[in-house]
């Protein structure tokens, strides 16, 4: 059974962070009993945000080689500008803000996949050069100004139900949904044959353009629910909200134990990975070390595992 279970990509990530969270607090990250749990709370908190974004870039990934999408943050930052720019404070428009920064993200979604399926532009100079037009967007739109959420929708997003923050539970519906689809659903079955070997899944009967349709549009959408939830969370919209999103949207995929190679997708190992990484941002900090150190280490991370990935594709 335990031979089984190491044989789990998510494994591997789950024990990194529960390695990070003892660390952490012994470096005094968690401060006494409480504490201790209190640092378990802001860790699903804050992870919550890297998961939404992270299964959707997860979904891109999956795709196979050369898919990615790096109009994340940008995207995020519209859709909260947007939507807090709507309801102007006003609790009374909480679902229509919502519904306009899912709409932002949809729009976002079609634009990226107009440029790379329509006009045959690579993924990653696609959406890195969408994200210059939606980054410009939420800038003209917002003009500097830090608009406030409603305070019932502030209240929800900084608030938890039984001991659970509500952040986090939005990630696991958002989670749910997408094992659903993966595990139990044709599409899932199509974007996994299509990152294995498109051609083949061309000619198996797999609709292989309405996957990338639909995956790169429900990518951008979670990436509007993430920033309208971000935005919710942390008092406002700012143009620099989503910075983070576009290293950490990929390095929860990888670290979580998902294929780079596309193929293969891991969506508890999401979890796992989003949460090493606030818990070691967390030990960071306690050590008095910067965003510097944090980014190195992020990005030899990133490399080791996926050296390692590629090695044990090779002994196969």
């Amino acid at each position: 059974m335990l031979g089984a279970l190491s044989r789990k990509a998510w494994i591997w990530a789950y024990l990194a962070a529960g390695a990070t969270y003892v660390a952490a607090i012994l470096a005094g990250s968690g401060g006494g009993g409480g504490g201790i749990w209190s640092l378990l709370y802001v860790a699903f908190t804050f992870a919550s945000f890297a998961v939404m974004v992270g299964i959707g870039q997860m979904f891109v990934v999956t795709l196979g080689p050369g898919n990615v999408d790096l109009s994340i943050p940008a995207t995020m930052t519209l859709a909260g500008t947007v939507a807090l720019k709507f309801m102007a404070s006003d609790g009374a428009l909480v679902v229509p803000g919502l519904l306009i920064a899912i709409g932002v993200g949809l729009a976002c979604g079609l634009f990226n996949f107009g440029l790379i399926l329509l006009m045959r532009i690579p993924p990653i100079i696609a959406t890195l050069s969408s994200s210059f037009l939606f980054q410009s967007l939420a800038i003209w739109s917002n003009r500097g100004l830090r608009i406030k959420p409603p305070q019932s929708l502030a209240d929800f997003a900084t608030g938890g139900t039984v001991g659970i923050p509500n952040a986090a539970l939005v990630a696991l519906l958002v989670s749910v949904l997408a094992w659903v689809i993966l595990e139990k659903a044709i599409v899932g079955r199509w974007i996994l044959a299509t990152g294995q070997n498109k051609r083949a899944a061309r000619l198996g009967g797999v609709p292989v353009n309405a996957v990338h349709f639909g995956v790169y549009v429900g990518c951008a959408v979670l990436a509007g629910l993430t920033g309208f939830m971000l935005a919710s969370f942390s008092g406002g919209a700012n143009l620099n909200m989503g910075t983070e999103y576009m290293l950490m949207s990929i390095a929860v995929v990888v670290i979580g134990g998902s294929s780079i190679a596309g193929g293969n997708s891991n969506v508890p190992g999401i979890w796992a990975a989003a949460l090493f990484m606030f818990l070691l941002v967390s030990m960071l900090n306690s050590y008095g070390l910067g965003a510097g150190v944090r980014l190195i280490l992020t990005g030899l991370i990133i490399v080791s595992v996926v050296a390692l990935a590629s090695k044990k594709r090779g002994r196969v």
